[in-house]
Order: C-alpha cells, then sequence, then structure tokens
C-alpha cells in the first residue's frame, strides 16, 4: 500500500497468515483468519467466528484498541462503488445498537465485491 493510499483512506488486503500469527494472543481456540485488510495502521480482520477492527493509537501505534464484532450483530451492511470521478469503493457496516455505520474507503486495487461476498457469507448464514 502506497503512502497516499494511507492518507486518503484507502484500505488495501494483507496476507491472512500474517495477521493469524500476529493476532495469536487475541483469536479463540479454533478461529482462524481468513481475510485481512489494512488502512494506514489499522486493520479489519475477517476470521471464521468474528469481525476484529483493529484501531491502533497515538504516534507509535504502541497502544491498540481490539473491537470484536460477532457477525450475529451486524445488522446491514452496504457498498457503494466507484464511478467516473470517484474512483473510491466504500463499504458501510451498521452494528446493533448503534445508529452510526462503520466505513472504509477501498481504492481500485482491492474489489470492494470480494470483500462484500467474504462478509455476506458470515452474516447471512
Amino acid at each position: 500500500m502506497g503512502l497516499l493510499d494511507g492518507v486518503m483512506g484507502n484500505a488495501s488486503k494483507i496476507d491472512a497468515a500474517k495477521i493469524q500469527e500476529e493476532f495469536s494472543r487475541i483469536l479463540a481456540p479454533g478461529e482462524v483468519v481468513e481475510h485481512a485488510y489494512q488502512l494506514i495502521r489499522d486493520y479489519f480482520v475477517f476470521s471464521n467466528k468474528r469481525l476484529v477492527l483493529v484501531d491502533k493509537q497515538g504516534m507509535t501505534g504502541s497502544k491498540v484498541e481490539y473491537h470484536s464484532l460477532p457477525y450475529k450483530s451486524i445488522t446491514h451492511f452496504s457498498i457503494e462503488t466507484g464511478g467516473t470521478f470517484d474512483l473510491d469503493a466504500e463499504l458501510k457496516i451498521w452494528i446493533s445498537g448503534s445508529a452510526a455505520p462503520f466505513q472504509k474507503r477501498f481504492n481500485k486495487k482491492l474489489s470492494i465485491y470480494e470483500v462484500q461476498s467474504v462478509l455476506a457469507s458470515y452474516v447471512l448464514k
């Protein structure tokens, strides 16, 4: 992911095996990371059990908040594809009990359809 992509708020796919090892301390027994995406220093990780939102805080990023969302708590999600002038796509996820959606932007390097398909495969079970 280029620096400009990070500044622009775009997410890019990262290796799930790398995240599996890095997140071994917070994963439940039998939990497997299947897809992971990075936005500057933050991640959102799709495991076989939940969606984990990772917020690295401060200048050094040494303080980290792990926000765990069981797929059953996701009530609604949408994608907005890029257009002619606005090339970025956007994913929005609504969580029960929260009015505002969680939002992430994707550049053209990553298919928003892939991310939506992964989310749908867990939420629509």
